[in-house]
């Protein structure tokens, strides 16, 4: 037996456990006499490793050194004593289908599982992650009420979804448990109304994303904030009560939340929940964000790459569903045609509309004049808007469910499409710039609403790190391995160039509200949208602790510009071009080398890398001239 967890941050690698398994495997199996494969497992350290920079070859040299150290050797007996067992997977709580198909599939038993046991039509139960508690990280974030400004920060940035905030009367606390934890409402004029959040300790993958976004510090001890990170162990069972408590207490009201702000969207319920994405992941956060904005009435078409796999890889799915039943629909394609697949499922929608609405002017004598023409006339642009005409569609339903007859029938079968669909494409650059490249410009000039989300990791993440279009010159990927000498393909530029696409740039680790903006200006706006986020990733060769510093520089460099193009400004004269980030205050190249991507090929050649950092240099200076000019900046 061995910890490998504890000796991993012992040595300072992490999380990263596989030159310890490795060790653990050659120091015990004997297929190689022990000190020559110790020998093979140092050369290959010093091989593999060199090129990332002398420190992480020594902590994986140390790493070896407290295996050999840490290895215990346990007796089995004869016979077995004990009558302990093993707890079930998930508990009687569950829903059947969980119960019975995901848990076995849980437990690699998935081959002894009948035909009979899956869905006939290939759809799957929605928010069945929330069942695989998996326990990852021995650290998890623990809240300070007293410290806390209720900013909403920690909660935007958890990739898991596994910080959430909910407010609620004081009254309400006469049912809690011992450890809960509440702080009066930060808020004008809501003297009885208190503040909790809520940490899903064992969703928690200790990436620490959300200590690094918190800006509140005990003014008595400065490192103190107001979410840190300490052991699970003490906490998990009284979190463990508190989880309970806190989902018996109802989702805010919509229509009491001001989700236009960072601080408001906090109050929304995530509907993309507890994947398994890497922790730290810089993707995931603008799923989140967006499944809490529009996930009763989101579908979504799903290109191949890490959104496929965190998103809807078996057994379990993070895409959930609301107490009313409503959740976003999701559905993978592939690489080269999730543009025309989620351009299809808009024509489907705007199909389905029709036909509710022929059906519902057909049937208004028998219905309602009045509720048809309300209906049919609706605006359904604001979230005010949306409440109201579902409120309509509840009323229509009800009167058909009275009504005999197919006509009657029918439009009872697509009436919720009366409330107006939001169709988003999703994808990674490897799709967006690269292989769906073709059908992502012919989805944005076809004219029709629908919102496309590119995560923008730079590198095809998934298979292996790959160079695309969207790596940057000097950048080292697969098929780059002398530094990408050509500039990143700027596809914000070439959608702005078609006039009537919104089209935004953002990056929330940079700046949480404009992200927040952009997504809901897209997601209004009655034509295609295409939204690029910057995604840190692992991949980059960063401390995935630090992702949101990196996003921040990447904008303050000026290389990652934040913008806005909102062809609907023009009604009122304005300029349709917003470039939300201030003018370069860093340098390209103090962005660049916090990232092995980039320091891998100054370490190999020296030489050649700063020929290639020069020219990106002049790239991010001449692009930010560009777009300052079409923002009216003068340059």
């Amino acid at each position: 037996m061995i910890d490998a967890g504890e000796v991993a941050r012992r040595a300072g690698l992490g999380g990263r456990t596989n030159t310890i398994m490795q060790t653990c495997f050659f120091a015990i199996s004997g297929v190689l006499p022990r000190e020559a494969a110790l020998a093979k497992i140092r050369g290959a350290i010093e091989k593999s490793y060199a090129v990332k920079g002398r420190e992480v070859v020594r902590k994986n040299f140390e790493a070896v050194d407290l295996t050999l150290s840490s290895l215990a050797r346990v007796p089995v007996p004869e016979a077995v004593t004990s009558r302990r067992y093993r707890l079930p997977l998930v508990g009687d709580h569950a829903p059947p289908f969980v119960r019975e198909v995901t848990a076995r599939m849980m437990a690699g038993r998935g081959d002894e599982l009948p035909v009979s046991a899956f869905p006939v039509d290939g759809t799957y139960p929605s928010g069945t992650a929330r069942w695989e508690k998996r326990g990852i990280s021995r650290v998890v974030p623990v809240w300070e009420p007293d410290v806390c400004i209720q900013c909403g920060n920690c909660s935007l940035v958890c990739p898991h979804a596994v910080i959430r905030a909910k407010f609620y009367p004081d009254k309400r606390l006469e049912g809690a448990p011992a450890p809960w934890k509440s702080a009066p409402i930060d808020a004008r004029g809501f003297p009885e109304i208190r503040y909790s959040l809520q940490v899903y300790v064992d969703d928690c993958t200790g990436c620490a994303l959300c200590v690094e976004v918190c800006p509140a510090r005990d003014k008595q001890d400065s490192s103190r904030r107001a979410i840190n990170m300490a052991a699970k162990d003490p906490v998990v069972a009284a979190e463990r009560e508190n989880i309970q408590f806190f989902e018996s207490l109802p989702w805010n009201d919509r229509s009491r939340v001001d989700f236009s702000t960072v601080r408001g969207a906090q109050f929304l319920e995530p509907l993309f929940e507890f994947s398994g994405a890497c922790a730290g992941c810089g993707e995931t956060p603008y799923l989140k964000l967006a499944s809490q904005l529009f996930g009763d009435r989101m579908v979504t078409a799903n290109a191949t790459g890490c959104s496929s796999i965190y998103g809807g890889n078996l057994p379990t799915t993070p895409w959930a569903k609301n107490a009313a039943g409503r959740g976003p629909a999701w559905s993978n394609s592939l690489f080269e045609d999730n543009a025309e697949f989620g351009l299809g499922l808009r024509l489907a929608a705007d199909a389905h509309l029709e036909q509710a609405r022929g059906l519902a002017l057909e049937l208004q004598d028998l219905i309602g004049r009045e509720l048809v023409a309300e209906i049919l006339g609706a605006k359904q642009r604001l979230e005010s808007e949306l409440r109201a005409q579902r409120a309509r569609v509840d009323e229509l339903k009800k009167r058909l469910t009275a009504r005999a007859g197919p006509r009657p029938l029918a439009l009872l079968s697509v009436a919720d499409h009366l409330v107006r669909r939001s169709v988003w494409i999703v994808g990674g650059d490897g799709w967006a710039y690269d292989i769906g490249a073709g059908g992502l410009d012919h989805v944005l000039a076809s004219g029709r609403d629908v919102n496309v989300l590119v995560l923008d990791t730079e590198v095809y993440s998934n298979t292996g790190g790959q160079a695309s279009k969207a790596t940057p010159l000097a950048a080292v990927a697969k098929f780059s391995a002398g530094g990408k000498s050509t500039g990143k393909k700027d596809l914000a530029l070439q959608a702005i160039s078609y006039g009537d696409v919104y089209v935004a740039r953002v990056a929330f680790g940079a700046n949480p509200q404009q992200t927040l903006l952009a997504l809901r200006e897209a997601e209004a706006y009655p034509g295609p949208s295409l939204v690029i986020a910057y995604s840190h990733c692992i991949a980059h060769g960063i401390n995935m602790q630090h992702g949101l510093s990196q996003q921040s520089l990447a904008v303050s460099s000026g290389y990652w510009p934040l913008l806005r193009y909102n062809p609907a400004a023009r009604a009122s004269g304005e300029n349709p071009f917003s470039l939300d980030s201030g003018a370069p205050r860093t340098r390209f190249r103090e962005y660049a080398y916090n990232e092995l991507r980039y320091r891998m090929l100054q370490q190999a050649s020296p030489t050649h890398a700063e020929e290639l950092m020069k020219r990106a240099e002049e790239a991010v200076t001449r692009r930010w001239a560009t777009y300052a000019e079409m923002a009216g900046r003068g340059g």
